[in-house]
C-alpha cells in the first residue's frame, strides 16, 4: 500500500498532471465570466434592440455588478491556484535554482606554431613536432 501511495504521489505531482488540472479549473472559472458576459451584457442589448425589454439604470447597474463579480471571482480563483501551485512546486522541489557548475579545468593547449590542440603536459607538438618551451 505504501508503494502504491508513493507511485500515486509521483504521478499526481508530475508537471503535466498538475498543469492539466489547473487548466480544467481555470477553464471552468473562465466559463463563468463568459456566461456572465452573455447574461448581463449581450442578452440585454439584444432585448433592447429587438424591443422585448426596457431596462432602467438600476437594471444596468445590476448587470455590471454581476459581471464584475464574476471577474473578481475568476481573479481570486486564479490567485488561489497560483499560490497552491507555488506550494506544490516547492514541496516537489520543482523550480529550485541550480548552482552553476564550475568550468572544467582545461586539458589541452594550443601549439604556438601550428595552432593545433595538444595535451597540457606535452613538450613537443604531435602535429608539427615543434619543441615547446615551458612558457608555451
Amino acid at each position: 500500500m505504501r508503494k502504491f501511495m508513493k507511485e500515486f504521489q509521483a504521478f499526481a505531482l508530475r508537471g503535466n498532471v498538475m498543469d492539466m488540472a489547473i487548466g480544467v479549473i481555470i477553464g471552468g472559472a473562465f466559463s463563468g465570466i463568459v456566461t456572465s458576459l452573455t447574461d448581463n451584457f449581450i442578452n440585454p442589448i439584444l432585448n433592447v434592440c429587438t424591443g422585448h425589454a426596457a431596462y432602467t439604470l438600476q437594471d444596468v447597474a445590476g448587470f455590471v455588478s454581476a459581471f464584475l463579480s464574476s471577474v473578481v471571482n475568476f481573479i481570486i480563483m486564479a490567485f488561489i491556484l497560483f499560490c497552491l501551485m507555488k506550494v506544490v512546486n516547492k514541496a516537489a522541489g520543482i523550480g529550485k535554482k541550480k548552482e552553476p557548475e564550475a568550468p572544467a579545468a582545461p586539458t589541452t593547449k594550443l601549439c604556438p606554431f601550428c595552432k593545433s590542440e595538444i595535451p597540457l603536459e606535452a613538450t613537443r607538438c604531435g602535429h608539427c613536432t615543434s619543441r615547446l618551451d615551458e612558457e608555451a
